[in-house]
């Protein structure tokens, strides 16, 4: 009869010891060492075994049951533990992160909310929305940063290219995506229903684009956003290889486009485990970070532009660990397995980049979790 292990066990049963018995005989049969590449790649520390490090890390670059996995780094109480890169690749090669975007721009709106620019529970500023009679008058930025402002929106569909997201980025809209987003009816009232969403993000990058200049000018508006983030985000935290992307209106895609280096990531997710603050300075408020990984009322497993490792009665079920493992895990995800997990519990930070394909994001998921569950609990 074989061995019955749980997914998310079976590689701290693996790495335990360098034989195992099989099961129904006495026999030991040996068992392959980790990798040259992956054994480099870690160092000891007081967190987690080397050896089952090392073969954690192995697990994450099996191409066949996990995908492509071109950066991998690992950051325990702030300093690398484990970091090992596809050919081609380093720390510091610039990487679409997709959705991991969506938590920068969250980052940055809490920012100017701080600083009284923006206010969270009132009414968006968008002009068309103020309208008398429109009922989107009554969207919040609350509302959008938890995707649950009511509007029109299919993230996905079949065929691919019919979905808004593909629509907004790539076709009729990808010219001035925050109109295209912005223009969009509404299916709910406003606060009432979550729905995942790369043109709310979207609506926030417009937003905060208009709280910086009023120009109409793409290059005005263009500079103004790229000032703001080098001045507030990049130089603070010394992300030397992030740049985002805009549209020809020169409006930031917030919501899918930021590229930089692993390093980079692996900065913006020890910036959320630290409650805001680096190297000893405060960047974002810390009631800005427990709001972003905290409760929706909509949806339990997502908060404010940030994933909650909470289990979900249907649909995608897998975000994070679906409630398995620690509780305070929180995580920014991209499309294709873009990955910055972060808990605080653990001291852990991890930062994936890569490309799976739908089918193996369960087998990567369940890696991800065997890595994170090899550092004690605090």
């Amino acid at each position: 009869m074989p061995c019955a292990l749980s997914r998310h066990k079976w590689l701290i049963a693996f790495a335990a010891a360098l034989s195992l018995s099989a099961c129904g005989s006495s026999a030991d049969r040996e068992v392959a060492p980790p990798s040259d590449e992956s054994l480099a790649a870690v160092r000891q520390t007081d967190g987690a075994n080397r050896t089952a490090l090392a073969y954690a890390v192995d697990g994450l670059f099996d191409a066949e049951a996990v995908g492509e996995t071109r950066a991998l780094l690992v950051l325990y109480d702030g300093e690398p533990v484990a970091q090992r890169y596809g050919e081609g690749f380093t720390a510091d090669t610039p990487q679409l992160g997709w959705s991991l975007s969506k938590t920068v721009t969250g980052l940055m709106i809490g920012m100017m909310v701080a600083d009284g620019s923006l206010a969270l529970d009132a009414p968006a500023p968008v002009e068309r929305w103020q309208r008398p009679g429109d009922p989107r008058g009554s969207i919040t930025l609350r509302h959008l940063l938890q995707m649950r402002s009511g509007l029109r929106h299919a993230e996905i569909a079949d065929p691919a290219y019919a979905s808004d997201t593909a629509r907004m980025l790539y076709r009729d809209g990808r010219d001035d995506m925050a109109h295209y987003a912005l223009t969009q009816p509404l299916d709910h009232d406003p606060g009432t229903q979550y729905a995942y969403s790369t043109a709310e993000t979207q609506i926030l990058s417009d937003i905060a684009a208009r709280t910086l200049t009023q120009s109409e000018d793409p290059q005005a508006r263009q500079a103004a956003m790229q000032g703001w983030l080098e001045s507030r985000l990049y130089e603070p935290l010394g992300l030397s290889s992030m740049r985002g992307e805009y549209d020809a209106t020169g409006t930031l895609i917030g919501g899918a486009m930021f590229h930089a280096g692993a390093g980079d990531w692996a900065k913006i997710g020890e910036l959320i485990r630290q409650g805001g603050v680096a190297d000893g300075v405060r960047i974002v408020p810390r009631g800005w970070i427990a709001f972003m990984g905290g409760s929706n009322p909509a949806d339990g497993a997502y908060g404010a532009h940030l994933w909650r490792n909470r289990a979900r009665e249907e649909g995608r079920n897998e975000v994070v660990f679906g409630g398995r493992g620690p509780q305070d895990a929180v995580a920014a995800l991209g499309h294709r397995g873009q990955y910055i997990l972060v808990i605080p519990s653990r001291r852990l930070t991890v930062v994936r980049l890569g490309y799976s394909s739908a089918e193996q994001q369960a087998a990567l998921n369940d890696r991800m979790l065997s890595l994170a569950e090899l550092f004690p609990a605090q």
